[in-house]
């Protein structure tokens, strides 16, 4: 009975010695084993996310190129109106949308036909001016839109312009007859410039008309430049005839005056100094003969005519006496030519 009986067990027998502990290793924490255990889940979301950021690249990072502006529109709050992006990189949630505007000036052409009063079609040509404002353009976006050209410019232009040259004929659009196309075109710009865009300018490239009607109107025209053509002639005719008058007027108080101011002694004088003048003379050619009256000589202007028809007459054997009509006076005086004698050889 004692040779079978199990020996005692002692308790220091089963006790396991501890671990030496070491002084660089960190006791574990219930943070770093979950995270060592969802490191493949973490990793997979980590590409998603990457994925989806290059996805949405795009919609997320824009730039706004000089020249431009952007609007927002949020998609749970709407549209912001009280702020414009300028130009340069912005970032926005993908779930947001930008709209890009050009703020620059731009020119738009457009062409349409007015009737005239009269029914007659006649066609312009326009090249529009404009930009939108930078300040309205969330309200703009909001309530007009991108497309603002097609759907507020061009056809209110276009109205407007109907409505003020409807009421005038083909001749008068055409002639531009009292400005008639410059109010329609201030009338224009204000009336586009209440919808959030600036309309500087529009320039009207051509108007044109039927063949027929072209040609009329420039033949009328032409005609009326003939009109006052003559009326130019006609007045300057009228100007001439009265510089005329007015210098006949002079040359009458002139005779007048000097009729009072001359004498007998004056004249004599004067003749006196004619004559010695002409004798003087080396290109004078002149014949002296008998006395005139007051003692003064009789001087005849004789030519190669005179010399040659003298020359053919025969020699005369008497004075002939020639009487002359003086037409300075109402007396005839008697006035006697030279007496040429043969001469013998």
């Amino acid at each position: 009975m004692k040779d079978n009986a199990t020996p005692p067990i002692s308790i220091e027998d089963n006790v396991t010695p501890p671990a030496p502990i070491r002084d660089n290793v960190t006791p574990p924490t219930p943070i770093r084993d979950w995270l060592r255990r969802q490191r493949p889940w973490i990793i997979m979301l980590l590409l998603i996310i990457v994925l989806i950021f290059v996805f949405f690249w795009n919609r997320t990072v824009i730039t706004i190129e000089p020249g431009e502006a952007g609007v927002l529109f949020r998609r749970f709050s709407g549209t912001e109106i009280d702020h414009v992006y300028s130009e340069g990189l912005h970032l926005f949630s993908p779930l947001d949308n930008v709209y890009i505007y050009e703020v620059r000036k731009m020119v738009a052409y457009h062409e349409f036909d007015v009737i005239s009063n009269k029914g007659l079609s006649v066609h312009l040509s326009l090249a529009t001016r404009y930009r939108p404002e930078y300040v309205l353009l969330g309200i703009l976006h909001q309530r007009i839109g991108p497309d603002y050209l097609q759907r507020v410019i061009l056809p209110q232009i276009e109205s407007v312009m109907r409505k003020q040259l409807g009421s005038y004929t083909a001749e008068q659009i055409y002639t531009n007859e009292a400005g008639l196309l410059t109010n329609a075109i201030l009338t224009a710009l204000d009336e586009v410039g209440r919808n959030y865009v600036e309309v500087e300018d529009i320039i009207i490239r051509s108007i044109t008309l039927p063949p027929q009607i072209v040609i009329a109107i420039e033949d009328k025209l032409r005609q009326e430049e003939f009109m006052k053509s003559y009326e130019f002639r006609i007045e300057t005719s009228k100007k001439e005839a009265e510089r005329l008058k007015i210098e006949a007027g002079g040359i009458k108080d002139y005779h007048r005056i000097v009729d009072q101011s001359l004498t007998e002694s004056i004249l004599r004088h004067k003749g006196i100094d004619a004559t010695l003048a002409l004798a003087s003379s080396p290109n004078a050619k002149v014949v002296v003969v008998g006395s005139g009256k007051d003692g003064l000589p009789i001087i005849l202007n004789t030519g190669s005519d005179a010399v040659a028809s003298v020359a053919a007459e025969p020699p005369a054997t008497k004075t002939q006496q020639t009487p002359v009509k003086s037409t300075t006076g109402t007396t005839p005086i008697m006035q006697y030519p030279p007496v040429i004698h043969g001469s013998n050889n």
